[in-house]
């Protein structure tokens, strides 16, 4: 007899951090994975057996579409995607500016939305629903010069994953926000000759996000920070 999964939804997909998650999750979970382009996301599926599905994480209703095709509610929602524009603040687009928060902030508010609405459906296992992720960045804790733009959508989307915490933590859906403090050692990225050890594995940082998952409900956390070793912070 075939024991049928849990579902796991991660989206904003690439070959870095994205990937690391599916590896993680792949074993215990039948994954789904969003992107708008579906360039990066075929060979990945192809390696954890994923279903694919393009989305415009702005759209709602391509957002609640997502999650309504899902055959059960899901256990894991992450929300990877973001949006960088960067330039002196007397010189940005309006337009520019706009369209990276709706993906930093807005779209993490309608995966925050939609998961939690299937989630509330879910039967608990051991009282608890779910987890949503937001992968969020040390822009959302400090903003840098030039990049007004990243920490104004990362300022919201902590906001956000800490009032959904309180909301929902107490329904049994555990959220967290994840503080991406440094540079991830992704394909096609080098850490610099000086500064051995300075990035992040993408494969260490899943692993903080597995555990996330796997909290007791008794000790959730709704925050964390993961950042190289060498870091002074």
């Amino acid at each position: 007899m075939t024991i049928s999964k849990s579902q796991a939804v991660i989206i904003g997909v690439g070959d870095g951090l994205s990937a690391s998650l599916a590896r993680e999750l792949m074993v215990d979970y039948d994954l789904t994975l969003a992107a708008r382009s579906g360039d990066k996301m075929q060979s990945l599926a192809e390696e954890t057996g994923a279903r694919t599905v393009l989305l415009d994480a702005t759209d709602e209703s391509a957002v609640s579409a997502l999650f309504s095709e899902l055959s059960e509610p899901p256990r894991v929602v992450i929300y990877n995607p973001s949006a960088r524009v960067r330039g002196p603040i007397t010189e940005l687009s309006l337009d520019d500016v706009r369209r990276a928060i709706e993906v930093t902030a807005i779209g993490a508010f309608l995966a925050g939305k939609h998961a939690a609405r299937r989630m509330l459906d879910a039967e608990p296992i051991d009282g608890k629903r779910g987890t949503i992720l937001f992968t969020g960045a040390s822009a959302g804790v400090k903003g840098f010069p030039q990049s007004a733009p990243f920490a104004m959508g990362k300022f919201a989307q902590r906001g956000l994953a800490e009032s959904m915490a309180r909301e929902l933590h107490p329904k049994g859906i555990h959220v967290a926000w994840v503080n991406i403090d440094g540079g991830i050692l992704n394909p096609g990225r080098v850490e610099p000759e000086d500064s051995p050890g300075s990035m992040l594995r993408p494969e260490a940082i899943a692993r903080t996000y597995r555990h996330l998952i796997e909290q007791d409900r008794s000790a959730w956390s709704n925050e964390i920070a993961v950042r190289p070793w060498v870091e002074r912070f």
